[in-house]
């Protein structure tokens, strides 16, 4: 019960349901019982009216109980229908459409018209009548059958609110659940929604009463997306203005390393190159992290992802091989996506950096394409430590970096992934390449694509 109390007060839809089915059940209820009553009234009243047929047919016809006890009519019907005449204080009786039988005890004295009477132990509803030649006579029919009859009819009248009111507590339950099937739905379109997807809801298809609501959705989204947007501005040159001075600053640190210094000196200033160099690296992943952030709609192009690839091999081969890290891409199948080309750039130099920074030397790290289940699936592989699975929910966090990790970097290349891949509506999915050791890291990329059409290239593997 307190489960069902709870229900009904967070549901809105069950509470008007459950109200408009306990409505319909009262005034059921209320409206059978009064059918029921009003048929057994009626159906007494017209037994009554036969009584007084008979009775007048009887005089009408200037028939005697004699008469009818000797003619048998209608022989062979139950007993209890019988309907039975007989002439007051002789003793003489007939009944109709039964054979003959005993006499009522009924006593001379009774008074005219319609009566209720115990006569022999049984009820019956008599009529007392004197006819035209000054002759009482009663007519009389038992109670129980009577009652039988009646209440067979009123059950009857009662019978289409036992079929109709189960189909309309059902009718009733459909066009609740059909009205509140808009708000159901706008329920879904937004949970559909990315954290950055903060368009307007329409509202054209809503009921009047919801749209105030939605109105009101619409004004926070649009807070929020202004919130969002002037949040992305600040990073973004906040990142280009300080690009400069450090710009500057790694100028002056060039020029200083030409002049002639004690070895101390060497060595504070080459760690305080490497310090700027650090700095001009993140902010240059801020800037990325701001465009993967935008807006800006994607550009609705076909895009290689043999050539993406060739691309950010050839910025980041001196990296690999300055740890002597083999690198290349294993599949010769390509594949065209439908994205901005400045995206897929970020999204794969980011995966490939974060591949080479954390492979040891002479490890290895591959790029492959495929087309799994109508997508394109973007794969780069490394012989690194991986992620363990209780941390590859944070790594999409900025600036999470892998606990036990000793390599120097921003902690914004997986968030730039995760900012792009929302972009353009991938999926990002993250396992070991060595499932045997659990290690290695093997990162896909699933795009949707509107061209499911593979070809082929001629270009070899990057070695």
């Amino acid at each position: 019960m307190d489960g069902l109390q709870r229900q009904l007060n967070e549901s809105v839809q069950l509470k008007l349901s459950f109200a408009l089915a306990l409505a319909i059940l009262v005034v059921a209820l209320i409206a059978g019982g009064f059918s029921f009553w009003s048929a057994l009234d009626e159906a007494h009243e017209l037994q009554d009216d036969m009584l007084r047929q008979v009775a007048a047919l009887m005089d009408h016809q200037r028939l005697s109980p004699d008469f009818l006890s000797n003619e048998k009519i209608a022989a062979g019907v139950d007993e209890e229908s019988r309907v039975i005449v007989q002439r007051l204080g002789d003793g003489n009786q007939a009944s109709i459409a039964v054979d003959e039988g005993g006499a009522l005890p009924l006593a001379t004295s009774l008074p005219e018209g319609l009566q209720t009477l115990n006569a022999g132990g049984e009820m019956f509803r008599v009529l007392v009548k004197t006819t035209s030649r000054s002759e009482r006579i009663a007519v009389a029919q038992e109670i129980g059958f009577r009652n039988e009859i009646a209440r067979g009819s009123a059950f009857r009248t009662v019978t289409p609110f036992l079929v109709l009111v189960p189909l309309l507590l059902l009718v009733v339950a459909n066009l609740v659940r059909q009205m509140f099937r808009p708000i159901a739905g706008l329920s879904s379109e937004i949970d559909r929604r990315g954290e950055r997807d903060l368009h307007p809801v329409d509202e054209e298809h809503l009921p009047t009463e919801v749209r105030p609501f939605v109105v009101a959705i619409n004004r926070m989204l649009a807070r929020v997306s202004q919130s969002m947007e002037a949040q992305r501005r600040f990073v973004a040159d906040a990142a280009h203005e300080l690009r400069s001075p450090l710009t500057a600053l790694s100028l002056q640190a060039e020029r200083l390393a030409e002049a002639e210094m004690s070895a101390i000196a060497c060595e504070r200033l080459r760690t305080l190159r490497q310090g700027i160099e650090r700095s001009r690296n993140l902010l240059g992943q801020l800037l990325s992290m701001a465009k993967a952030q935008s807006s800006v709609e994607p550009l609705n192009t076909p895009v290689s992802v043999q050539s993406i690839y060739r691309r950010v091999l050839e910025d980041l081969m001196p990296l690999a091989e300055a740890k002597q890290i083999d690198i290349g891409v294993e599949s010769v199948q390509d594949a065209q996506v439908w994205a901005s080309e400045v995206d897929m750039i970020a999204m794969v130099r980011n995966l490939v950096d974060n591949a080479i920074r954390f492979t040891p030397p002479g490890g290895q790290v591959n790029l492959s394409v495929n087309l799994e289940d109508r997508r394109v699936a973007l794969c780069v592989e490394d012989t690194g430590p991986g992620i363990p699975l209780s941390e590859r929910e944070l790594v999409f966090s900025p600036f999470y970096r892998t606990l036990g990790s000793n390599q120097i970097g921003s902690g914004l290349g997986l968030a730039i992934v995760k900012a792009v891949t929302d972009r353009i509506g991938a999926e990002v999915q993250l396992s070991f390449s060595d499932q045997v050791n659990q290690s290695g890291l093997k990162i896909l990329v699933f795009i949707p694509t509107k061209d499911f059409n593979r070809t082929t290239s001629d270009a070899a593997s990057i070695r």
